[in-house]
């Protein structure tokens, strides 16, 4: 068996940057991808269906760099918190999500 190499790498993404995690979950309630699930005890609350056959959903969230802490964990520089709230994505794009595609120089984190 011989092995194909890949003339060009795969380009990781897309990643998507929404204002905050509410305008994130209005994004993602509007695409179908909320659900409500009810407990044993009968409370409903949301769930996000991140993975299906047709997507998947990697919530990173509030990305954060630097900071320095001493060496039993207490703070001694704070982190820079990055504007946005993070999201990747795999599947058909959403309507709308392309205003908020981002092409980040360096990701934080992607899938593998």
């Amino acid at each position: 068996m011989t092995e194909e190499l890949l003339e060009t790498p795969p380009v990781p993404g897309p990643f998507f940057r929404f204002a905050d995690e509410a305008a994130w979950l209005d994004a993602a309630r509007a695409a179908g991808f909320m659900t409500t699930v009810t407990d044993d005890d009968g409370n409903e609350s949301e769930q996000l269906q991140a993975y299906t056959h047709n997507h998947a959903i990697d919530v990173v969230g509030v990305i954060t760099e630097g900071g320095e802490w001493d060496e039993d964990g207490n703070e001694i520089e704070a982190p820079t918190t990055l504007d946005g709230f993070h999201i990747n994505y795999l599947g058909d794009l959403p309507s709308g999500w392309e205003a908020f595609e981002v092409t980040p120089g360096s990701p934080y984190r992607v899938f593998a």
